[in-house]
């Protein structure tokens, strides 16, 4: 193994400035997370404990999924929207124990907790700092490598179905629309399943105190957050706060069955998401974009507009270097936009992936 560099060599502002960029060969280690398996250091994620006999009906309440269903051993995600509708946080859910373990994006995890503890009024739920770390345990070996764990390997997401525009009263079962099984790990912490693409994700969210031997057991290579983040581009996933703005809709970014239930009452920003699902037609979409590389070899970083015939359509979030792609970015431009249509995100030419 060569030696490890942060993303904070690159960016000292960034949020994911405290964990490795890579440690040595980026290439290779996108590579084993494709073929193989590595652990990925995503210890930088906010993580909080919510207890209470009212835990799960106070996030019901106030975010985008059902969650007064969620039993003992399932997660699933959600979201915090604006009045208006648009994506303020994400929030990766567990229920274990009598615990709701909620991890966040990193930086994010004050400002959500400033809002959580505004709105518990009278609530009976308590809200504090977890001691746990999350890794990911990434690739098609990855589920063999868990299995060192002495555990049993957590089934695939359940995943229910969209429902189209004006569907009908009932489509959707009172639960929440993804489903993430979770195994609890004998030294504390616990296991969740989930996916880029093909690929098996396991997150193990383990106690800062014992991570490093637990890792140790897998006996896996470890891999860098650009190896990570360069398959989950490639899968079409978007990270909010990354490939969003302050103005994205769960829908422009294929957030709906993830992580919101259009059949479970009022939250705020619930009226913009019924709407903009029952006309059909969000103003944006998330789309995979094709670099060319001739130009320039610097990717374009987040936020660099995207052009076509001199005209802003919208903006690139994640970018990066595919070990079989080439350079990618993910994208928000505007829905109309074909895929036969000439843009440039700065100084790259850049074209939607047809599939």
């Amino acid at each position: 193994m060569g030696t490890t560099v942060l993303m904070g060599h690159f960016d000292p502002d960034s949020a994911d400035a405290a964990v490795a960029a890579h440690h040595g060969d980026p290439n290779r280690e996108q590579r084993t997370l494709l073929t193989a398996a590595g652990i990925v250091d995503r210890s930088h994620r906010g993580v909080l404990a919510l207890t209470g006999p009212d835990r799960l009906s106070f996030l019901h309440n106030l975010t985008s999924q059902h969650l007064t269903a969620l039993a003992d051993g399932q997660g699933t995600r959600t979201l915090v929207l604006s009045p208006h509708g648009h994506i303020e946080h994400e929030l990766w859910v567990s229920e274990l124990d009598g615990t709701l373990w909620v991890d966040v994006e990193p930086g994010t995890v004050d400002t959500l907790v400033t809002f959580l503890t505004r709105m518990r009024f009278f609530t009976q739920v308590e809200i504090k700092p977890a001691d746990l770390v999350v890794h990911s345990l990434t690739g098609p070996g990855a589920l063999a490598a868990a299995a060192k764990l002495g555990i049993a390997v957590p089934a695939e997401p359940d995943v229910l179905d969209v429902p189209g525009p004006k569907f009908a009263t009932g489509a959707l079962p009172p639960r929440p629309t993804t489903v993430y099984a979770l195994t609890p790990l004998p030294g504390g912490g616990f296991v969740r399943r989930h996916s880029l693409g093909d690929l098996p994700v396991l997150d193990l969210l383990l106690p800062a105190g014992t991570a490093a031997a637990t890792l140790a057991t897998l006996d896996v290579p470890p891999a860098g957050l650009w190896a990570y983040e360069s398959v989950r581009a490639a899968a079409k996933q978007a990270r909010v706060g990354v490939d969003t703005d302050h103005r994205t809709l769960p829908s422009e970014v294929d957030l709906t069955a993830a992580a919101v239930h259009l059949e479970k009452g009022c939250y705020r920003g619930q009226e913009t998401v019924a709407r903009v699902h029952h006309l059909g037609k969000p103003p944006r979409a998330l789309r995979l974009l094709h670099l060319d590389g001739i130009a320039t070899d610097e990717l374009p970083v987040r936020g660099t507009e995207i052009t076509a015939n001199g005209r802003t359509v919208g903006f690139v979030g994640t970018s990066a270097r595919h070990a079989e792609l080439g350079p990618i970015a993910l994208a928000v431009v505007k829905r109309n936009i074909s895929g036969d249509t000439p843009l440039t995100a700065g100084e790259s030419s850049a074209s939607i992936d047809p599939d």
